[in-house]
């Protein structure tokens, strides 16, 4: 059975970027959301083994996705990643704050995503 893993950003080649180096693992299946509220909307039609979401984005942003997942019984128990630009030590604490497990400030290196996400995923 695959991991399923929702990626949430509003740059096409971002999310291209991330989908293609996490698909690379074995067992990973992705589901894109270019926004806030599609991941909202996309996050009860599957069960999520992980999300991974970039900050800046309209309409709702990665911290309040963050904050939602982690204050609803049926999500809080979802690792979530956050990769975003922000990369002041505030924007960082807040977004560990709201229950993210891993801040990765763009840009980062495809293979520690990769190794992190296998962690996460038990693979």
């Amino acid at each position: 059975m695959s991991k399923k893993v929702l990626v949430v950003d509003d740059s096409t080649i971002m999310r291209s970027l991330v989908v293609s180096a996490i698909e690379e693992l074995e067992g990973v299946e992705t589901v894109e959301a270019a926004n806030g509220s599609e991941a909202l909307k996309t996050l009860p039609q599957h069960k999520f083994d992980l999300i991974i979401t970039d900050i800046n984005m309209p309409e709702i942003n990665g911290l309040e996705i963050v904050h939602f997942v982690k204050t609803h019984q049926l999500y809080k128990t979802i690792p979530t990643i956050i990769i975003s630009t922000d990369h002041g030590d505030a924007e960082v604490k807040k977004g560990l704050s709201l229950g993210a497990n891993r801040y990765f400030i763009k840009p980062f290196q495809m293979d520690e995503l990769k190794e992190v996400v296998s962690e996460f995923l038990g693979l």
